[in-house]
């Protein structure tokens, strides 16, 4: 089976999060939706994010945009991660990979593929995760998990998707914010 790709319909997946009832995508589908797929909440680098997203979030409110981030973690997980904030957006809990597995997107193929060629920057990231006070937590799901986003409009078509080939091979926030500006 072939990634997803701009023009595809996004499948309609179960939407599990720690604090509200199971949905379905197409319920929770709005303006446009981002879901940026992450590995898990004990993952420094993946809560780095977490925290910038939500950090800039009125910027995608102001876009007409929502964000959902997906990781691999149980909702207890989270909800023990999370105790102590409350973000403006949702984490699927997705712990049965079904996001990871419909969608295509694998883990990589080893640790050293997952740090991959941009070691440095990695390593910036991990340095910024442990300023914001990130250390590692458990580990859940594949800890080679590749990243991934997807932008989808109200109708369910995917507007934008990117497959991470390393774990730090991400658009950042702001790229994402321009791309839901103008998404050629």
């Amino acid at each position: 089976m072939k990634k997803f790709k701009a023009g595809d319909f996004f499948p309609d997946l179960p939407v599990k999060t720690a604090f509200a009832p199971e949905r379905k995508v197409r319920d929770v589908l709005r303006g446009k939706t981002v879901f940026w797929v992450l590995r898990y909440i004990g993952c420094p680098v993946c809560r780095l994010d977490v925290a910038l997203i939500a950090k800039q979030y009125q910027e995608f409110e102001e876009l007409g945009a929502q964000v959902f981030v997906v990781m691999q973690s149980d909702c207890e997980h989270v909800r023990e991660a999370l105790k102590e904030e409350k973000l403006p957006f949702s984490i699927i809990c997705d712990s049965d990979m079904q996001f990871y597995h419909t969608l295509m997107i694998e883990p990589a193929a080893s640790m050293e593929a997952l740090a991959g060629k941009q070691l440095d920057a990695l390593q910036e990231k991990g340095r910024q995760a442990s300023a914001y006070g990130f250390v590692h937590g458990d580990y859940e799901g594949d800890e080679q998990q590749l990243p991934a986003l997807f932008i989808v409009d109200e109708t369910g078509v995917i507007t934008y998707a990117h497959y991470a080939q390393e774990l730090i091979d991400m658009p950042d926030i702001d790229t994402v914010l321009g791309l839901l500006k103008d998404p050629e």
